[in-house]
């Protein structure tokens, strides 16, 4: 059985000090600075997946939406949009992507490298460029 009179001893004992207030208002302030570049990349990336869908011929707003985005994406790559389920099944998708949304635009090896591993960057110049969307290849 729990002894109150033992807890309430063991609570009295520890007493906070400035420097936890401190670590813990440093800790809050790196998660708020977390969460803002992530919503600004996020923003960012929308942006350019609305260009590239407008490119294509279809709604930007298709950006906006989670898993429709991608199926569209997968549609203006591969020409069927139901192998996004690679990225769900294994994670294959999202790194196949790259090489086949690249070459519908007429992008070229090292451009699809840049959308592997910066997207949100390079989604924005493929959106605001000067490329036309020439379908799947």
């Amino acid at each position: 059985m729990l002894n109150l009179a033992v807890v309430s001893q063991i609570a009295a004992s520890y007493s906070y000090t400035t420097d936890d207030a401190v670590a813990s208002g440093i800790m809050a302030s790196f998660g708020v600075a977390y969460y803002i570049v992530m919503i600004v990349i996020a923003v960012l990336e929308i942006i350019g997946m609305w260009k590239i869908f407008e490119k294509a011929g279809l709604p930007g707003w298709y950006a906006i939406i989670p898993y429709f985005n991608l199926y569209w994406l997968f549609k203006i790559s591969w020409g069927n949009g139901w192998l996004f389920l690679l990225c769900l099944v294994c994670g294959i998708g999202y790194i196949m992507l790259p090489f086949k949304l690249a070459p519908a635009y007429g992008k070229g090896i090292g451009f699809a490298f840049g959308l592997l591993l910066l997207g949100p960057i390079f989604y924005i110049i493929m959106g605001f460029d000067s490329s036309t969307y020439q379908g799947p290849q």
